[in-house]
């Protein structure tokens, strides 16, 4: 498979729908080899089948649930049999869950950790550790609620908290390295993550299309912090009391 690397590739985690998909999108559009990445082999072969058609540009695809104990590396040594490289690492692979903490089920609770924390959290030291003489790029995903606690959604709005807070760290660490690294936040998007979560999407919400056009832009020119559309970057800066009272009569 070397043969065919040929030009600059990005990976995406949870690439065949949403965001992952609209950035799948975009990169293709720009010319980049993709490797898509995701939990469902039919989900990956639909979205490869609906990209090829639209872009000319190679498209590699790798089933992987990143909910599971040491998932990152199995992807990553997928990758190294295949000989597949890279140089943009896109974690946008996230799950949700909404309701009391003390109602949550506890072995879904732990995958969503395990995707949202432990999985984003070791891909990203293994690309970093790969790639101290290359450089390139690494795009987390959080969520403009990274910025505030939110009830009912505890631990998920912690988990995307970590990934502000981690991504942020581990930035300013490489940044003598010519490893960029950012994060995007994003408000609510229409995406599966409310109809997954049994909620309906919120009538202000965004377009996945314009989450993953700003973030490629905010990327390409190294930006921190990504966050799509002035309401939410006015949101950003509200009371957390104000916000965790709205968040928390979404989500009841």
């Amino acid at each position: 498979m070397a043969a065919s690397m040929d030009k600059e590739y990005v990976l995406i985690t949870g690439a065949t729908s949403g965001i992952g998909y609209a950035l799948a999108e975009v990169f293709a559009s720009h010319g980049y080899g993709l490797i898509l990445v995701s939990s469902v082999m039919s989900h990956l072969l639909a979205a490869q089948c609906k990209l090829k058609a639209e872009y000319a540009v190679p498209i590699l695809i790798y089933e992987q649930d990143l909910a599971v104990n040491d998932a990152a590396f199995k992807l990553y040594a997928s990758l190294k049999a295949d000989d597949v490289r890279f140089n943009i690492l896109i974690n946008n692979a996230g799950l949700g869950l909404i309701g009391k903490s003390e109602t949550l089920d506890a072995d879904r609770e732990l995958q969503m950790l395990t995707l949202n924390i432990i999985s984003l959290t070791m891909l990203c030291k293994l690309f970093i550790a790969e790639h101290q003489q290359s450089g390139g790029r690494i795009l987390n995903v959080a969520s403009i609620g990274a910025f505030q606690p939110g009830p009912y959604t505890a631990s998920y709005y912690a988990s995307k908290a970590y990934v502000l807070s981690y991504t942020q760290a581990i930035r300013y660490e490489a940044k003598n390295s010519g490893i960029h690294i950012s994060v995007l936040c994003p408000g609510s998007t229409h995406t599966a993550f409310f109809t997954k979560a049994g909620k309906p999407t919120p009538k202000f919400a965004g377009s996945p299309e314009r989450a993953a056009k700003a973030a490629y832009h905010g990327l390409m020119k190294d930006q921190e912090i990504i966050i799509p559309g002035t309401m939410n970057q006015l949101i950003r800066w509200l009371p957390k009391r104000l916000k965790m009272a709205a968040v928390a009569k979404m989500k009841i």
